[in-house]
């Protein structure tokens, strides 16, 4: 399922960036990683509470 997953992924930066230039390429990046990062926190492999929290 994973190589399907980045297909579509890399599909549609490919047409962000041929159809909006770079901005649209590094929108849709940041998106796709702020969508990654939730996934894994959700489905608990990244303790987001750690990454915000306050720092001693």
């Amino acid at each position: 399922m994973w190589p399907i997953v980045g297909l579509a992924f890399g599909t549609a930066l490919g047409f962000a960036a041929a159809f909006g230039g770079f901005g649209a390429f590094a929108l849709v990046l940041l998106l796709g990683l702020a969508g990654f990062v939730a996934g894994r926190a959700y489905e608990g492999d990244v303790d987001l509470a750690r990454l915000f929290g306050e720092r001693r």
